[in-house]
């Protein structure tokens, strides 16, 4: 006889054993079975008199407040525009105090291409737990619930192995590891996504130096520090995601930035686009479409847990 609430029997018969098997020891919850009480439900059909104009505008409409790590950059500031040009109605800029004067014209043109759009900004350090628990608390304040975070905030050392100091390898990683994971903490964990009950969505930037070894500069300290947001995403998706948050990353190829520019750095870019299909290296406009996917609440809603590759095709090699 199948159960009386109509769910399917090998379902129920499939389900591990009761979390509290083992007293003391943690058991990772998923979500639900029952889209009713499900934090991840499909999204509703379209209104039934809408044009496909309006369907396609609302496949990819954005809606909340995002929080930007790393957020006076080019490809933060790139994205963060794409995002309010699909609707996003709040945005604070997280970056380093000299980093925010740094971009503040670019800042500014932000806010008068947007004025009715509530742009902050916020000096923080990503490496300090308590200054970005502050920084959040701000921001929910000036801007109400956080439905989004990109951590776009990484730094480079390009040093050989034998070389490198090892406070030199902790500063890699406390920026570009560590500094997600406080980040995810204080926006999507209890402090604000989990406690909104409303979820949200989480996109660390991550890079192809996290898939393989950069070639000729050596960066080792780089590239661990990327591989290992890849699981981080991975494990936070799967702990996460009943609670309404969709965690996934980005993963740029050699972007065309302030940061690559120069003669200096000329035999180095050569050969970048000598190992790429396309012979060249990507604009910060060409890392919006997937940060828009990934934020949507329709186009990304089923994409959670992944890993989006913008090189060129690089990675083919």
């Amino acid at each position: 006889m199948a159960p009386s609430n109509g769910s399917n029997p090998q379902q129920q018969n499939s389900r591990p054993p009761a979390p509290d098997v083992v007293p003391g020891l943690p058991w990772m919850q998923l979500g639900e079975f029952d889209m009713a009480s499900s934090l991840t439900p499909p999204p509703k059909p379209y209104p039934a008199q809408s044009s496909p104009a309006e369907r396609a505008a609302m496949r990819f409409a954005v809606h909340g407040n995002a929080v930007f790590t790393g957020g006076a950059g080019m490809l933060a500031l790139a994205s963060a525009r794409a995002l309010l040009e699909h609707g996003l109605s709040g945005l604070a800029l997280f970056d380093l105090p000299a980093a925010i004067e740094k971009g503040k014209e670019a800042i500014e043109a932000l806010r008068a291409e947007f004025p009715a759009a509530k742009i902050i900004t916020q000096g923080c350090d990503v490496t300090d737990e308590k200054g970005m628990q502050a920084a959040v608390r701000h921001a929910k304040e000036q801007l109400g619930n956080l439905n989004i975070l990109c951590c776009f905030a990484g730094i480079v050392n390009c040093v050989n192995s034998t070389e490198m100091t090892l406070d030199a390898w902790k500063k890699v990683l406390d920026v570009n590891t560590t500094g997600c994971w406080i980040a995810a903490q204080a926006v999507g964990s209890t402090r604000q996504m989990i406690e909104s009950g409303q979820g949200g969505k989480i996109i660390f930037i991550s890079s192809i130096s996290g898939h393989r070894v950069n070639y000729p500069q050596p960066q080792a300290a780089y590239n661990v520090s990327k591989a290992a947001l890849l699981h981080m995403r991975s494990s936070l998706a799967a702990e996460w995601t009943r609670y309404g948050i969709r965690i996934n990353t980005i993963s740029p190829g050699y972007m065309d930035t302030v940061l690559n520019e120069g003669e200096r750095l000329a035999p180095w870019r050569q050969v970048w686009a000598e190992r790429n299909p396309m012979r060249r290296m990507g604009s910060p406009e060409e890392l919006t479409g997937p940060v828009v996917l990934l934020c949507s609440d329709i186009g990304g809603s089923y994409i959670n847990g992944t890993d989006i590759v913008v090189d060129g095709g690089g990675l083919v090699f």
